[in-house]
């Protein structure tokens, strides 16, 4: 619709429906589907621009790599010993600590475990790419959380907690820090979970809109076939989008002017301009075709099982060194393994242990590891008790998950669980410790790091957390 057609008789609200089909489906619908919630905190000038820490700090961006469905901690990186020497038999709850007279019939891992790098961290075979990195990875064997279920188990991963309604850590960290980038967003998740919490899980709740995550295609879609609806509007050139932009944003303008502060609005103006702008951006950088061969080889990108994720690691680099603060780059549900424990993990394994050592590599040959802070990891680990005959269950009471660069130590394995893995016995990392240490790396506190809604201030790691000193450069 042309700007002349419009007239001083349609309400604003109808503009705004009329006008949305070039700006950018993610901001424009995640408006449309919750609205934007007024608080005492204005997320002030420039959301694009980048914000002040409250300290000086180790990493720029962080990289999440999300395994979806839980892998098995006692299969990839904590090796059991005593609980291989005792599968088949029963483990009692003295065994482990627990309550409970039995807790199930142990189960070994089927894989063998080796010490890599100078360090001499422990890795299953099912890592022969990530082995050769060992010396970058500072692994926690000892992150524990609540949820036995995945959709609990998720929104505590991603938003710290499972009841209300929650931003998520990319959305805090956007709130926080801003964009480095006048023409990117600043929190990015590249085939993110359509279930277990689906959009919550990188939603802004009652944060201003514009730091909800830009979602790019979704775990069940390849990612070389995920588009952003709407980014291009075959319609109007972008003159006249301009023009459009132009007019509904005088309206928005004036709303603010009259109220004085509204965060929404202000949300909204800022999240209307980026859109525009990221459609001359997002299509050069989801195109891999300015990348080498030799790169692409090195994520095995274009060979099987590597192709997908391979792209989605590619795709985390070249988002990093354009100035998005958090990237988030997911399986598919392909780690829950109830059964066929041995099978599905040498199947995903395969899928992500290439990619994932390419992007490490190349995040450090291009002086990007330095200030970007990798996370590896999913919502909870899996029983060292058999389920299905040979499977294992959920288990959020002790699991492992890794960092690399971004000013932790590396070549370090932090805590540890008991001889059957089954409970954290040392240096216990609960996942309020672990955001908090996440935001302690990118320079904010995470006490400090609040936002005032419905009469309180709110924070990722609501009334809890402590930051892990111990793995920190």
């Amino acid at each position: 619709m042309h700007c002349d057609q419009f007239t001083h008789s349609i309400t604003r609200r109808a503009m705004l429906r009329a006008s949305a089909g070039g700006f950018g489906h993610l901001v424009l619908s995640a408006l449309a589907a919750r609205g934007v919630a007024a608080s005492g905190l204005a997320p002030g000038p420039g959301l694009s621009t980048a914000q002040v820490p409250h300290f000086a700090a180790r990493a720029k961006r962080i990289i999440f790599l999300f395994m979806w469905g839980g892998p098995s901690h006692v299969d990839l990186f904590d090796p059991k010993p005593r609980l291989n020497q005792n599968t088949g038999k029963p483990l009692t709850g003295k065994d482990v600590g627990d309550k409970r007279d039995q807790v199930g019939q142990a189960l070994g891992s089927p894989f063998k475990f080796a010490q890599h790098g100078q360090s001499g961290i422990w890795m299953s075979e099912l890592f022969p790419h990530l082995a050769r990195q060992a010396d970058k990875l500072c692994v926690m064997r000892s992150i524990h959380t609540e949820g036995s279920a995945h959709g609990e188990a998720l929104l505590r991963l991603h938003t710290g907690q499972a009841n209300l309604v929650r931003p998520s850590v990319g959305a805090w960290v956007s709130y926080g820090l801003g964009s480095e980038s006048d023409n990117l967003p600043a929190f990015i998740t590249l085939s993110p979970p359509r279930g277990h919490g689906g959009v919550q899980n990188y939603g802004s709740a009652f944060l201003p809109a514009i730091h909800h995550g830009t979602a790019i295609g979704s775990a069940e879609i390849p990612i070389a076939k995920a588009v952003i609806p709407n980014l291009t509007n075959q319609r109007l050139n972008p003159d006249q989008q301009r023009s459009q932009l132009d007019l509904v944003q005088s309206l928005n303008r004036t709303h603010l002017r009259d109220a004085e502060m509204d965060p929404g609005i202000e949300g909204l103006i800022g999240s209307y301009e980026l859109a525009f702008r990221m459609q001359s951006t997002m299509p050069q950088i989801m195109s891999l075709s300015d990348e080498s061969q030799a790169t692409l080889d090195l994520y095995g990108v274009g060979s099987e099982p590597t192709n997908n994720f391979a792209r989605q690691c590619l795709l985390a680099r070249k988002f990093a060194e354009r100035g998005v603060r958090y990237i988030q780059v997911s399986t598919d549900y392909t780690w829950d393994h109830h059964n066929k424990v041995e099978k599905g993990h040498i199947e995903e394994a395969a899928k992500v242990d290439q990619p994932i050592a390419g992007l490490l590599q190349d995040l450090d040959q291009r002086g990007l590891l330095k200030d970007t802070l990798v996370l590896w990891g999913g919502e909870f680990g899996r029983t060292p008790t058999v389920e299905n005959g040979d499977g294992r269950g959920h288990h959020p009471q002790v699991f492992t998950m890794w960092m690399a660069g971004g000013g932790v130590r590396n070549g370090l394995t932090y805590g540890a669980t008991d001889d059957f893995g089954f409970h954290p016995v040392e240096n216990p990392v609960h996942m309020h410790d672990l955001h908090a240490t996440l935001l302690h790396t990118l320079g904010m506190n995470h006490e400090r790091l609040t936002y005032r809604y419905a009469g309180r201030d709110f924070r990722l790691t609501d009334v809890f957390g402590k930051v892990v000193h111990g793995v920190l450069a």
